[in-house]
């Protein structure tokens, strides 16, 4: 059977089939005018393969949780089925939809995930998870909000960012999947990758932005049309190509990882990159975007005890700069490597990043991790085997900030 779906803006293949838990090559299969790699015109009518749902009556001892579990589906699932019904108070005898099994959880990293997956995703956990809390730290250049989350109410203060360069979006759902994860096991008071996660909310205060460039993300999973604000200046800088999958920068070509005031000066002597572009423009002077400005007023505002800037890829670790490093922070780069299989690497030649910045100026532990292994952007299809290797990263650098260890 099936029904019809009309384009919206942002959709892409992997987002619609996402939507409806099917598989691209379903909905392919079912729309053979249909192009793989083509950008989706909004106002298109698709044929959509349905998925079928069942109904469950309401058991005297039935709770949201219960029936959740029954069904092996997440309460976010259950409650979207049922949008019409008030599940506040279940009544025995009631007819509840049973949706068709997704992944189970309110953060899905099988397609495109940029601003509005984020936005709608936090809402979710926020509503699920109330000892959550979230803010926007500041804005993109197109206006976009850049959220924070914080989990945890303990002493030491721990940050990691994602989606700072723009065909990296992948770590957003990675960073975002293990929010989750920790708010759920905090919650149900069971141990992650062998922590407690409950004391290690207790004693540490985490602090997310899972997407420092919501407008680099965008632009690289959907492209530019004609009625984009810069999209003359992005076809100039991009040489002509509407094809954006090797974008870095933000939306006014400037590398973001490049644009802090660590030894920037030596940084753009080194890029020796004439203007904006794709990647490795560090701006006309540092802080000048105000996505870089946010991290950075953040950062001082929390003044974190160790932070992590998550990146694509090598499977590798970056843990110093410039002999401003802690002396623990070695120590701590090869606990990362020993929980994810990463390689932690003495980097030189490299100024004016987020880590190299904080290390300079707070003179405390700062990584970069690049995720993963192959070529950006990482495929999707890989992110189950990515976040196999970043949650217990994530965990030990949760657990190196304790006060005991620290």
């Amino acid at each position: 059977m099936l029904q019809p779906y009309i384009v919206q803006p942002g959709d892409t293949l992997l987002r619609i089939a996402r939507s409806f838990h099917i598989n691209s090559e379903s909905l392919l299969a079912a729309n053979p005018f249909l192009a793989a790699n083509e950008r989706l015109v909004p106002g298109l009518v698709l044929a959509v393969p349905s998925q079928a749902s069942v109904s469950y009556r309401v058991g005297a001892d039935d709770t949201l949780l219960r029936i959740a579990s029954l069904f092996s589906i997440s309460i976010h699932a259950l409650i979207a089925a049922n949008s019409q019904v008030d599940l506040t108070q279940l009544s025995p005898g009631q007819l509840l939809s049973i949706p068709a099994a997704g992944i189970g959880r309110i953060v899905d990293g099988r397609a495109e995930y940029g601003a509005r997956e984020l936005k709608a995703d936090a809402k979710a956990l926020l509503r699920t998870y109330p000892f959550l809390q979230s803010k926007s730290i500041g804005q993109s250049v197109m206006g976009k909000p850049i959220l924070a989350l914080r989990l945890g109410e303990g002493p030491a203060k721990v940050h990691v960012n994602a989606g700072m360069h723009a065909n990296e979006w992948i770590t957003t759902p990675l960073l975002m999947t293990f929010a989750e994860d920790l708010a759920q096991a905090a919650t149900a008071g069971i141990r992650i990758c062998g922590a407690d996660a409950r004391r290690l909310l207790r004693q540490v205060t985490l602090w997310l932005v899972p997407l420092v460039n919501p407008d680099g993300a965008e632009l690289v999973q959907e492209g530019a049309g004609k009625e984009h604000p810069y999209y003359h200046d992005l076809m100039d800088w991009n040489n002509g190509s509407s094809r954006f999958t090797k974008w870095k920068a933000n939306i006014r070509g400037v590398d973001l990882n490049d644009q802090f005031p660590a030894f920037w000066e030596v940084e753009v002597a080194r890029r020796d990159t004439a203007g904006p572009g794709p990647r490795d423009y560090p701006g006309p002077s540092p802080l000048s975007e105000p996505e870089a400005q946010a991290l950075a007023a953040f950062t001082r505002e929390e003044q974190f005890d160790l932070v992590v800037a998550l990146h694509t890829q090598g499977q590798e670790i970056y843990w110093n700069y410039r002999g401003y490093e802690p002396p623990e922070a070695e120590m701590i780069a090869r606990r990362l490597g020993r929980a994810s299989g990463y390689k932690p690497v003495k980097l030189t030649g490299s100024d004016a990043g987020y880590k190299d910045w904080f290390i300079q100026d707070f003179r405390k532990p700062g990584f970069t991790v690049e995720v993963g292994y192959g070529v950006n952007p990482l495929p999707v299809a890989s992110f189950p085997e990515l976040y196999d290797e970043v949650k217990p990263l994530l965990v030990a650098a949760l657990e190196a900030a304790l006060p005991d260890v620290l």
